[in-house]
């Protein structure tokens, strides 16, 4: 596994890895779109999938950067042909699918895609400073676990794994209030454990947090796992 010890962005990461210009994309889980307008600015057509109607709405609500399509759905479903596909990206994701329904995720992605289409599954590294601030109100430990896990059988879905690797992501919020809606607008269960939480997650803020121009910065170990259909 190669590992870059040097903080780059997520979307940095994103647009150095793949190509996009052309490319059919769908982005599984696209949160409030930003990765779907991301690689439409870099020539694709691109789809985001999201099943939490907050963020679907807020994706719906910012500026488009171009034809990008946003549909309700669940990564154990996607609304698309088969070998329709030439990208699919996982971002930090596929550990939010139910434990038991990972390995359908990633047949559904297996299905979708073009015979030599790329799977792109990026997910948090359970440690670190962004992981810690998360920890007490949203510890996600197994369930990051089960990602990985269930990626090691993605070879019986006949995805080729092209290669592994490693970076440090700067987590970066405005504030502890916009971090604490980022978090409950995701993750609206974890309301009452925040508010159990509150003053020790505001103290964890302020100590692992590092000022920067626009907040504060927490670095996030994350994996990038590639794979090819067969």
């Amino acid at each position: 596994m190669n590992q870059s010890l040097s903080p780059r962005s997520n979307s940095e990461v994103l647009t150095a890895t793949l190509d996009f210009h052309g490319k059919k994309v769908i982005d599984v889980g696209c949160g409030e779109g930003h990765l779907v307008r991301l690689m439409t600015r870099h020539g694709a057509k691109a789809f985001g999938v999201e099943c939490n109607p907050k963020q679907l709405e807020k994706a719906h609500n910012e500026k488009p950067a171009g034809d990008e399509v946003y549909f309700s759905g669940r990564a154990e479903e996607l609304p698309f042909d088969s070998d329709s596909i030439d990208i699919a990206v996982f971002f930090n994701s596929l550990h939010h699918v139910d434990i038991d329904n990972m390995s359908l995720a990633l047949k559904e992605a297996a299905r979708v895609l073009k015979s030599g289409g790329i799977l792109y599954v990026c997910e948090p590294v359970a440690e670190g400073p962004h992981f810690e601030l998360m920890q007490p109100v949203h510890d996600e430990t197994e369930v990051r676990a089960k990602a990985y896990e269930a990626l090691q059988g993605a070879g019986a879905l006949g995805l080729v794994q092209d290669s592994e690797f490693t970076y440090t992501h700067p987590a970066l919020h405005a504030d502890f209030e916009r971090f604490k809606e980022r978090l409950l607008r995701i993750n609206p269960q974890h309301d009452e454990g925040f508010a159990k939480h509150e003053a020790a997650l505001r103290a964890a803020f302020e100590r692992l947090g590092v000022p920067v121009k626009d907040g504060f910065s927490f670095d996030q170990p994350m994996r990038v796992n590639l794979f090819n259909k067969a």
